[in-house]
């Protein structure tokens, strides 16, 4: 199959994924006809209830988890916000949270405004990785404190797909009585999940992620764990998180959860295959390439690559020309001159940290996509290289 001129090839997904068409299509009927209030008391709201029912038993059945554990919210960012907080809350006594170094910002910032802002002073622990993401957890337990209110662990990063024992951290936590919580929005729907008979007590899920509409989320708060609400208001959510619920898009996110567990196995044979062959060709083609993450326990849609003396703002513009979509490592373009802090927590060298691109496939990449960018790439890089004062130096 020939590539048409206009073909975007979209290989960005750990940034956001497009709505799958069986997602739309559950969704539109709550966004025309079926309209009502779900905590009415009419048939008409009824209806509508009855709808959130179901999708909450469908992102149930995805973590295998119950479904009076599911809380629909806004995003993952509201999750993660509202899981610590009430730790915090419910253990006024406990002032230390530990995380890592290379958390998501809607775990990063929030740790960092408690230590700088907030009226009580808060101690964060945050843990260093080492070259290949991975974490130690042999200093995870020794970071543990009779003070510590709760840990906050993402599943998988977000920029390399490097995966956390987030089970076994869990069940340390338990051991010595700390609440556990996990930012899983970019393992849910890739990576088997099941909660019942483990011991993380928040987890964090973000429907924009796995194929849903932007705009919701869920907090999985596991049955008996103490809770204070972040947002306060009606009834809804069992009071756990008041609002009138956002009816369409929770539908979809329970029609994606579906899709997920239905296309787990694809997930990963078929799309991990893929980003091998797109992780190898770029490696082998490309001289000055490193792969940035732990070779094997990743996402399997996830690949992070440093091209030394490159930027890796120019690579994306240069990848745009020919319609390619991924994203860049380095934070440049959000106007700061630093690299990416995850990279720089794996201590990437400087000029292989500002030439980085992650390139995250889903189930809707094609042979023919790969091939596509590998075809290209060589040329990009080594065009860009010639504009390089650094590379005559150090070829």
């Amino acid at each position: 199959m020939t590539l048409s001129a206009e073909h975007v090839i979209y290989m960005d997904n750990n940034a956001t994924t497009r709505v799958a068409p069986e997602v739309l299509d559950a969704m539109m009927p709550y966004l025309s006809d079926l309209y009502g209030n779900p905590s009415s008391m009419h048939t008409f709201g009824g209806r509508v209830g009855q709808a959130i029912s179901g999708a909450r038993q469908s992102v149930a059945n995805l973590l295998g988890a119950s479904a009076d554990e599911i809380v629909f919210t806004s995003c993952g960012t509201e999750s993660d916000s509202t899981a610590i907080l009430s730790a915090l809350q419910t253990y006024p006594e406990k002032n230390h949270v530990v995380t890592t170094r290379v958390e998501h910002p809607a775990v990063k910032n929030l740790c960092d405004n408690l230590e700088i802002f907030t009226g009580r002073k808060y101690h964060i622990t945050r843990l260093p990785v080492a070259e290949d993401g991975t974490l130690d957890l042999q200093r995870y337990r020794d970071s543990l404190t009779d003070e510590t209110a709760i840990v906050s662990v993402m599943w998988a990063n977000n920029e390399t797909g490097v995966l956390f024992p987030v089970e076994e951290m869990a069940r340390i936590a338990k051991e010595r009585g700390i609440l556990f919580h996990t930012d899983a929005v970019q393992a849910v729907g890739k990576i088997p999940i099941s909660l019942q008979e483990g011991a993380i007590d928040f987890l964090s899920i973000s429907g924009h992620k796995l194929h849903a509409p932007k705009g919701v989320g869920v907090l999985y708060i596991r049955k008996g764990t103490p809770f204070i609400p972040f947002l306060n208001g009606g009834h809804q959510e069992r009071g756990r998180r008041g609002g009138t619920e956002n009816v369409a898009s929770i539908v979809g996110l329970g029609k994606a959860c579906e899709l997920a567990a239905a296309k787990m196995e694809e997930e990963n044979s078929r799309v991990r295959t893929l980003r091998d062959k797109l992780e190898k060709g770029l490696l082998t083609t490309i001289p000055k390439a490193l792969l940035n993450g732990h070779p094997q326990h990743r996402l399997p849609n996830t690949a992070n690559i440093s091209f030394e003396y490159v930027e890796g703002e120019a690579i994306l513009l240069m990848m745009n020309q020919h319609n390619i979509c991924a994203s860049s490592g380095s934070a440049c373009t959000s106007g700061s001159l630093e690299p990416s802090h995850v990279l720089r927590a794996m201590g990437v060298p400087f000029t292989a940290a500002h030439g980085s691109i992650r390139f995250s496939l889903s189930v809707y990449n094609t042979d023919e996509e790969v091939d596509f960018v590998l075809q290209k790439m060589p040329a990009i890089i080594a065009r860009l290289r010639e504009l390089s004062p650094f590379w005559e130096e150090n070829k």
